[in-house]
């Protein structure tokens, strides 16, 4: 076997490295004319497999620690797509200073991670899955479309207004169905219910802010997912501290748990949150909240490979919703 030089090493690596940044570059835009709304739908997927492995973990890993350790491991991983891929990093835009986009980029992590997330868990532990996500998932979508008028002056055609609305109908048919969890009592529901109204408000206010730093500067999704993240990661260094919070409980100290976060945050984190920051680069805040909203929906084939029992309440309001994200599509491609 003869030996390679140097410089053809070099070659071969740089050959490799231009492979990826050609997949990274193109693979979005192979979507059509439907890349934001494909990608809030590939968000909510992995979300909806991530909330499970959440509410697991959440019950021995505080919130304010579950949030970071996604932070820390999140960080890396979208630092290391910026760096191999320089689409990545910019995209088309222009309108708004480089530093102010990310200025906003931070506030939006900072509010919409720091926060909101872990607000979500707090609001996870206390309400279980159905009731946070009732709260979230349908209080979320009209507040990022009131704010979008407001402070983008986003305007909705009556076509998407109706599918959002259908969409919204179908996943709060599924999540206020009666189910078999045990009541909640009224000192633990209370402190949940405020939990999940202040997640569904962060996560109004993030989506919003993304929006206008993706749309009127340079700085591409996963750049500012990464933006956000640190962020994020930022505020819990000093959240923690006051609230005197581990960062590192016993449970974080077996293989196991450790392995359940990195999964959860690989799938919820570095991938859903690059695909919704994509989803705000190409559609409107309220359409990306609302079809993220779907995880709901999208996590009935897990449960039911785990044996829960899925109901024709719950297939008739997964179809419902279905029936508003196409509505949402066929308007989108008007």
């Amino acid at each position: 076997m003869s030996a390679c030089k140097p410089d053809q090493l070099a070659a071969g690596g740089q050959s490799q490295l231009g492979r990826l940044r050609f997949f990274m570059t193109t693979m979005l835009d192979d979507l059509g004319g439907f890349t934001g709304e494909l990608a809030a739908l590939g968000a909510a997927a992995v979300w909806a497999v991530a909330t499970v492995m959440y509410r697991r973990l959440g019950t021995a890993i505080p919130p304010l620690t579950l949030n970071l350790c996604k932070g820390v491991i999140a960080s890396p991983l979208l630092a290391a797509v910026v760096l191999l891929s320089p689409s990545a990093a910019s995209s088309e835009g222009g309108g708004l200073g480089q530093w102010s986009a990310i200025g906003l980029l931070a506030i939006s992590g900072a509010i919409g991670i720091g926060v909101g997330d872990t607000a979500f868990f707090a609001a996870l532990n206390r309400l279980r899955e159905r009731r946070t996500i009732l709260v979230c998932e349908t209080a979320a979508p009209p507040l990022a479309a009131l704010l979008g008028v407001l402070w983008l002056g986003e305007l909705l055609s009556p076509w998407v207004v109706l599918g959002a609305a259908v969409t919204l109908a179908g996943v709060g048919w599924v999540v206020i169905e009666r189910s078999p969890e045990v009541a909640i009592p009224r000192d633990v529901m209370l402190p949940g219910a405020a939990w999940a109204v202040v997640a569904a408000a962060c996560q109004a206010v993030g989506a919003v802010l993304s929006r206008q730093a993706l749309t009127e500067s340079d700085i591409g999704p996963v750049a500012s997912a990464l933006i956000r993240i640190v962020a994020g990661v930022a505020v819990l260094l000093i959240w923690m501290p006051l609230s005197r919070t581990p960062y590192l409980p016993p449970a974080l100290r077996n293989r196991k748990a450790i392995r359940a976060v990195v999964i959860a945050t690989v799938l919820g984190t570095f991938l859903g949150l690059s695909l919704m920051q994509v989803s705000l680069k190409f559609t409107s805040a309220a359409v990306t909240q609302t079809l993220l909203a779907t995880s709901t929906l999208l996590v009935l084939p897990l449960l039911a490979a785990m044996g829960e029992r899925i109901t024709p309440r719950a297939i008739f309001g997964a179809v419902l919703a279905i029936a508003g994200v196409a509505v949402m599509m066929l308007a989108g491609a008007g």
